[in-house]
C-alpha cells in the first residue's frame, strides 16, 4: 500500500511539474532575456484546447488594455447571436414600393467591403420608404479620442452606415473629387484632407495630396443625409418615413456576407465593421441600436465561463476603457473553437506571416491571431497549432511601453516561439 501510495505521489508531482514547465517564475525569467519587453506590463495566458489544461500565466489574472482584441469578444458575440447576418428589414407594397428600415448591418457601398447582394437589391423596386430607428447610437465611442474626429477608424457609429460613414477622396488638377460627394474648402494649414469637427465641410490642401493616394475621412451621418445618399447612388426615389410601420410584414434580408464582413472585422481590424456588429447584436436582442445594450447582454449570456469581470465598453477596442485580462481572452478564444470548426475559424482569423496583420509576424507562421495595438500598447491574442496538430489559445498582452511598436513584436514573436518549443 505504502509503496502503491509512492507511486501514486511520484505520478502526481511529475504531472505538477509538467504542468509547471511554464510556471509564472520561468515565464518571468524568459522575459527578463527579451529586451524589447523589459520594460513593459506584459500579461500570458496559454491553454491546451485538447486537454483544457493551463500550460503558461504570467499576470494572467491582472487587467490590461486590450485595443482590438476587443473585437474577438464581439465576434464570439456575432456568431453566437446570428446564424446568417441580416442585411436589412423589408416589406412590399406593391411592384414599384417597398419599405425598409436598419439592422445595423455596415457595408453598404462600403469603400472596402462593399455587399453587392445587399446594393442589387434596391433595384427591384422604384421607390423606398426608410423607416428609421428610435434609438441611435452616440457618433463617437465611450472613451474614444476626441482628435481621432477626422480618421477612418474613428468613423461613427450610425443605425444604417452607407460608403462605411466615410468619403472616399482622390484629388485631381489641384481638385478633389469624393464618393460620396461632398463640399470641400481650400485651406493649406491642413495636412492633406480633414472633416471640419461639427459639420460635414471638408478642408483640403493639394500641396501635401499626391494624387496618387486615395484618402478616407468620416463624414458625419444622419437620417436625412442617409436617404439623401441613397437615392443618389441608386437613382431611386428614397423617401424619409418617421413611423414605425409596424403594421408591414417584415422580412429580413440575407445576403451570405458573413465571411466578407468577417475579413474585414479580423484581418484588416476594421473598427466601424466592429461598432456596427455590436449594434447589430444589441437590436436582435433587444429592438435598439445601443452598444451597452448589446455589451450588458453578453455579460450576462457569458457570466458562467468567464473568469473575471469585464471592463467593456465598445465593440473595437479605441477606446481606452476596456480592459480584460489575458485568462479572458483565452476563455473568448476557447468558446470560438466550440462555436466554429477549425477550418472556418482559422480562415477567419489572420495568420502569421501570411495575412491581415499578422503580415508584420513573418517567424509565426503557425499562428492564427488577432493584434490589439494603441499609443504604449500592443497584444496578440489566438492560437497555435503544434506539429502534432494540437491547438493552443493563447493571450500575449503588452501594455505601457515606450520601446518602438515594431521592437515589441519582435520581442512577442520571441516569446511565442519560446513557449512553442517549451509547450510540447
Amino acid at each position: 500500500m505504502r509503496k502503491f501510495c509512492f507511486i501514486v505521489g511520484l505520478f502526481f508531482s511529475s504531472s505538477l511539474l509538467f504542468s509547471q514547465q511554464l510556471s509564472e517564475r520561468k515565464l518571468g525569467r524568459q522575459l527578463k532575456k527579451i529586451p524589447q519587453l523589459a520594460n513593459a506590463f506584459v500579461g500570458i495566458s496559454v491553454l491546451s484546447l485538447e486537454e483544457h489544461k493551463e500550460v503558461a500565466a504570467y499576470n494572467a489574472s491582472n487587467y490590461f488594455t486590450p485595443a482590438s482584441n476587443t473585437k474577438l469578444l464581439t465576434f464570439l458575440g456575432a456568431v453566437q447571436t446570428f446564424s446568417k447576418l441580416p442585411a436589412l428589414e423589408y416589406a412590399i407594397e406593391n411592384d414599384s414600393i417597398a419599405h425598409f428600415k436598419s439592422t445595423g448591418y455596415p457595408l453598404l457601398f462600403h469603400p472596402f467591403y462593399p455587399d453587392t447582394v445587399l446594393q442589387n437589391s434596391f433595384q427591384n423596386q422604384q421607390t423606398w420608404i426608410y423607416h428609421p430607428a428610435k434609438t441611435a447610437p452616440n457618433l463617437l465611442g465611450s472613451g474614444w479620442s476626441w482628435d481621432d474626429y477626422s480618421y477612418y477608424y474613428a468613423a461613427p457609429s450610425s443605425v444604417f452606415p452607407i460608403y462605411g460613414n466615410t468619403v472616399q477622396g482622390v484629388i485631381k488638377e489641384n481638385s478633389p473629387q469624393f464618393i460620396p460627394s461632398f463640399p470641400a474648402s481650400l485651406d493649406t494649414t491642413v495636412t492633406n484632407l480633414q472633416r471640419s469637427l461639427s459639420e460635414n465641410t471638408f478642408l483640403y490642401n493639394p500641396q501635401n495630396w499626391s494624387s496618387e493616394d486615395t484618402l478616407y475621412r468620416p463624414f458625419l451621418p444622419n437620417d436625412p443625409l442617409f436617404v439623401k445618399l441613397l437615392g443618389k447612388a441608386l437613382d431611386k426615389k428614397v423617401i424619409l418615413d418617421t413611423t414605425t410601420g409596424d403594421s408591414f410584414p417584415w422580412q429580413k434580408l440575407i445576403t451570405e456576407q458573413d465571411p466578407l464582413l468577417y475579413k474585414g472585422l479580423l484581418h484588416d481590424s476594421d473598427n466601424g465593421i466592429a461598432e456596427a456588429l455590436l449594434l447589430m447584436i444589441a437590436h436582435e436582442k433587444a429592438g435598439v441600436f445601443r452598444p451597452e445594450v448589446a455589451i450588458d447582454s453578453l455579460k450576462e449570456q457569458w457570466r458562467y465561463w468567464l473568469p473575471d469581470p469585464l471592463e467593456w465598453v465598445d465593440g473595437s477596442g479605441v477606446s481606452r476603457y476596456n480592459m480584460f485580462t489575458p485568462r479572458t481572452l483565452v476563455a473568448v478564444l476557447q468558446q470560438l473553437k466550440q462555436k466554429l470548426s477549425w477550418e472556418v475559424l482559422s480562415a477567419y482569423m489572420p495568420q502569421g506571416g501570411a495575412t491581415g496583420t499578422l503580415k508584420a509576424y513573418p517567424d509565426l507562421v503557425n499562428v492564427y491571431a488577432k493584434t490589439g495595438t494603441l499609443r504604449h500598447n500592443h497584444n496578440l491574442s489566438g492560437y497555435w497549432v503544434n506539429a502534432k496538430g494540437k491547438h493552443y489559445a493563447f493571450s500575449i498582452l503588452v501594455n505601457h511601453f515606450t520601446t518602438p511598436t515594431a521592437e515589441v513584436r519582435q520581442g512577442i514573436s520571441e516569446l511565442l516561439l519560446w513557449m512553442q518549443r517549451k509547450a510540447k
